[in-house]
């Protein structure tokens, strides 16, 4: 079992606070408007972008993605990408344990976290989720809207081209055939001016919009957008392959409090 790393500082640690802090997100100015309630849907969701700073920062934000799963339903599985902050463990890590949150418990995905570390470059490694809160931060939504379906956490600190592709392409051959939704946590630019962020995020946007992999990865290299999970978004891509791509919410930080340096949060959908 995986204990949590960050709760009581990216989000509450009680489960009351934590359940009142995640509807918060729903109903704040920037967020969908409303708590959602889980329906059966049509299942036509397949990748998300999500950000993963503090709910009190990106939280409405990431509320609009959530709100998606909500109305879609629930996926049988569902795997997670999100980058390595600390540099601890392997380069691309799949956890194969359940994460405990102070709301309830996800289940891993054990054969699938198995059969997606037994290929290069991925391993099994548990040190690299140890203190990360990119896949954490998700889970509070997950388990409130009671979409507690077994998943795999991924960990990449390896983000060239190349390794994110090569994980991408071994998680679309484990879940083919699978009901089965694949998201990657990431925020966009760190710590600019408002104005320079959302002119760099929407170069990266809209190429994720485009379903362009290779373009995005060229997008953010050529102009320096300081994404912290641009390999995680590659993944992402790469797993989902085709389908119809829409912006739900871009906002920053500036938006949440005021700010001269602000972190750029997008909410991205891929429906098949």
């Amino acid at each position: 079992m995986r204990i949590p790393a960050v709760a009581g500082q990216f989000y509450e640690d009680e489960a009351d606070a934590l359940r009142r802090q995640v509807e918060s997100c729903f109903t704040h100015r920037l967020g969908p408007g409303s708590v959602p309630r889980l329906g059966r849907g049509p299942r036509e969701l397949r990748g998300l972008v999500v950000p993963h700073a503090g709910l009190m920062y990106s939280g409405p934000v990431a509320a609009h993605a959530y709100a998606a799963i909500a109305g879609d339903g629930a996926p049988e599985v569902l795997v997670i990408f999100g980058p390595n902050h600390t540099g601890l463990g392997a380069g691309i890590a799949v956890g194969t344990v359940d994460w405990e949150l102070p709301i309830g418990t996800m289940p891993c995905e054990a054969d699938l976290a198995r059969a997606i570390a037994a290929r290069p470059p991925a391993s099994a490694d548990v040190v690299a989720h140890r203190f990360e809160h990119s896949i954490e931060v998700q889970l509070p939504f997950l388990l409130h809207l009671g979409v507690a379906v077994p998943f795999v956490p991924i960990c990449i600190g390896q983000q060239d081209l190349e390794s994110a592709t090569a994980v991408g392409e071994n998680v679309r051959e484990a879940i083919r055939g699978r009901d089965a939704l694949v998201l990657a946590s990431t925020d966009f630019s760190h710590y600019v001016p408002r104005e320079e962020a959302a002119a760099k995020d929407k170069l990266a946007i809209d190429e994720i919009l485009r379903l362009d992999a290779r373009g995005f990865w060229r997008t953010v290299r050529k102009h320096d957008i300081s994404m912290c999970g641009y390999g995680p978004v590659i993944a992402m891509l790469t797993a989902v392959g085709t389908g119809r791509a829409k912006l739900l919410k871009y906002a920053t930080s500036g938006d949440v409090a005021p700010m001269r340096e602000v972190v750029g949060y997008a909410a991205i959908e891929i429906r098949a």
